[in-house]
């Protein structure tokens, strides 16, 4: 497994990372004897950090890791990334939300301290309950503010942000530069995060993202690359939740059929496919990858043993993406 420099914090990531999220839904629905035998393969493997968050199942992720942890020798334990979503609604400032949040968080995982903790709530010029806004983010006792403290009391090593919902005010934000790390929603469905700023794309857009945290020397974790399963199979489990609030899933099935029957079974099953094109994105840390099944890592694994996918199968997706999809 190779390692990739997550920007300017310094960390060694493994090119693939292990999430304890609700779509893959593992650490959440398994057992724990299934849970610590996959957790183990992946550690052999060379993975050694592990994405979570304090809403992944109401905390239960972060409890069932923490007790995976503690089953682990001092020298096998992977970093951890875990996240906050503000309540927009609440009374409660924004300091106080993110303090209580993360000393939760730290309780349910045994730890002292993560190595990232991210804001989780996607990101609009105008907050609502569930969206934030860059002036909340950036203003005198904002997020950003709030999370410079944790990392300078030690309970964090970096801080991010989830760089979901519109493109201008999630750049106004990574701009500032006050931030370490994002996460990125890319893969073969929406690819629009490596196009310029400004740039046309015919899906929600989020043009700009990756040039602008490579400016900053930020660190990327790439999520949803599977486009909540989409990509890796007609098959539907239930947990397909979109982070994009216009997705049609029906519209995005035949946009992978098509891709997966123009590109036929060379380059590996349909997930390889979607994990080999996101080792070939530029200014990307790590893939965020959620599992259903242990078997699913093993693909992984081997997906990452074949690298990225070749310039000319780059670009027979990328015709097909800039066409829109069109016989879909």
């Amino acid at each position: 497994m190779k390692t990739r420099t997550m920007g300017r914090t310094g960390f060694e990531v493994s090119e693939l990372v292990l999430g304890a999220g609700w779509v893959g839904g593992l650490f959440l629905h398994k057992d724990q004897e299934t849970m610590l035998r996959t957790l183990e393969s992946g550690l052999d493997a060379g993975i050694n950090w592990i994405d979570t968050a304090e809403n992944y199942g109401n905390g239960e992720s972060e409890s069932n890791l923490g007790a995976l942890l503690r089953q682990l020798d001092a020298a096998r334990q992977p970093m951890i990334s875990t996240k906050v979503a503000i309540d927009m609604t609440s009374n409660e400032s924004i300091g106080s939300q993110v303090d209580r949040a993360i000393d939760a968080s730290l309780s349910r995982l045994g730890l002292d301290r993560v190595e990232l903790y991210q804001l989780h709530n996607p990101v609009r010029a105008e907050p609502d309950g569930r969206h934030i806004s860059p002036a909340e983010v950036l203003r005198n006792d904002g997020v950003a503010e709030a999370l410079h403290r944790l990392r300078d009391d030690g309970r964090t090593g970096a801080i991010g942000l989830t760089a979901l919902g519109d493109v201008d005010p999630l750049l106004e934000i990574i701009d500032t530069g006050l931030f370490d790390t994002a996460q990125i929603y890319y893969n073969m469905l929406n690819p629009s995060a490596a196009l310029p700023a400004g740039a046309d794309w015919h899906g929600h857009r989020f043009c700009g993202l990756l040039d602008c945290c490579a400016a900053h020397d930020m660190g990327t974790m790439n999520i949803r690359v599977m486009a909540a399963g989409v990509l890796a199979s007609d098959e539907r489990h239930g947990r397909e939740v979109p982070v994009i609030a216009d997705t049609d899933l029906d519209l995005e099935g035949r946009q992978a059929r098509l891709l997966a029957n123009e590109l036929g079974s060379t380059h590996g099953t349909r997930a390889q496919v979607a994990v080999r094109y996101a080792l070939a994105a530029r200014h990307i840390s790590c893939i965020v990858l959620g599992l259903a099944e242990p078997e699913h890592l093993e693909l992984a694994l081997e997906a990452v043993e074949r690298g990225p996918l070749s310039d000319e199968t780059l670009d027979r997706i990328r015709h097909t993406q800039e066409t829109g999809f069109a016989t879909a």
